[in-house]
């Protein structure tokens, strides 16, 4: 009989739509595989989750971006019912969704990251806690969901009550130049892609909304700086502990590279940049997902 798996997606976070896409897009190349497929809208009732996954699947492909599926609370769950799933598991998860946690992480590995500092809304309202350009980020959200830009004169004025990301404020150099980004899959960077909008910077509209952005594959960069990308996102990815796939985002300045974070849960929507990369290595959407599935595990 063909392996059972049972695909997360929906969620309950800023990210649900994507998600939406993502597992529909992840469902219908395991059914074109010949695999017995189940898709679950995991919303707040985890009793009925639980109900929805008797009889236990062989696999859960975790189709779920942002909170609850990325940052290692569906993690969590799936090991204590010893169901393999996709991506990376508990701590990883963790690790990566919290971005001054995975900051100093790769920094002790040897990462460049941009400086930052972490403090209180209020403290950012009053403060000057840093001069422009500078970036402003939830601590532990996806999509660049709440990321705000802050450019040399710019009249910045957000009011508290539209902060939506809890109590504390991630600021952060802002690194000029060009945007990178770079898939890890297992122990091997598969490419690297520069992305370009006509937005201000890759947002959440940029990333989804189709138009929004443009990706070159392979990124039209030196030599040197293309193989240092992949070695950098490589590094990064074990550096976190990250198994499965991730995608590496990092900022070019022309002579330095910057990692912005890693992705433990990549988005897999037409116009998402994973399967771009696949393809342009002729890996095809139906192999990427085979892939994953067949390397799911549980934490042990």
């Amino acid at each position: 009989m063909n392996p059972y798996v049972v695909v997360l997606l929906g969620g309950r976070s800023n990210e649900r739509e994507v998600s939406l896409i993502t597992g529909a897009a992840v469902s219908k190349a395991l059914i074109e595989s010949g695999y017995r497929v189940k898709s679950i809208d995991v919303e707040d009732d985890i009793g009925a989750l639980l109900t929805s996954l008797v009889p236990k699947p062989d696999v859960v492909f975790n189709a779920l971006h942002g909170r609850y599926g990325e940052d290692g609370c569906i993690q969590g769950l799936l090991n204590y019912l010893n169901i393999r799933y996709t991506h990376s598991g508990v701590l990883a998860s963790a690790m990566a969704f919290n971005k001054p946690v995975a900051k100093s992480i790769m920094a002790s590995a040897g990462i460049k990251v941009a400086e930052h500092r972490i403090v209180t809304f209020d403290q950012f309202l009053n403060d000057n806690v840093m001069a422009p350009p500078y970036v402003v980020k939830p601590l532990n959200e996806g999509s660049s969901v709440g990321v705000w830009i802050v450019q040399v004169g710019d009249v910045f004025e957000p009011r508290k009550e539209n902060w939506v990301f809890g109590d504390r404020v991630m600021v952060e150099r802002f690194i000029p130049g060009r945007e990178l980004t770079v898939t890890v899959m297992g122990d091997r960077p598969l490419a690297v892609t520069e992305v370009m909008t006509r937005r201000e910077f890759y947002d959440y509209d940029a990333k989804y909304i189709d138009g929004g952005s443009k990706h070159i594959v392979p990124a039209d960069i030196p030599k040197a700086i293309y193989e240092e990308a992949l070695h950098i996102s490589l590094l990064a990815h074990k550096s976190l502990e990250c198994r499965g796939i991730s995608r590496v985002d990092i900022r070019y300045d022309g002579k330095n590279l910057y990692v912005l974070e890693v992705n433990t849960q990549p988005g897999m929507t037409p116009t998402s940049l994973v399967p771009e990369q696949a393809a342009y290595l002729n890996i095809s959407f139906n192999e990427l997902v085979i892939w994953l599935v067949e390397n799911a595990v549980c934490d042990v």
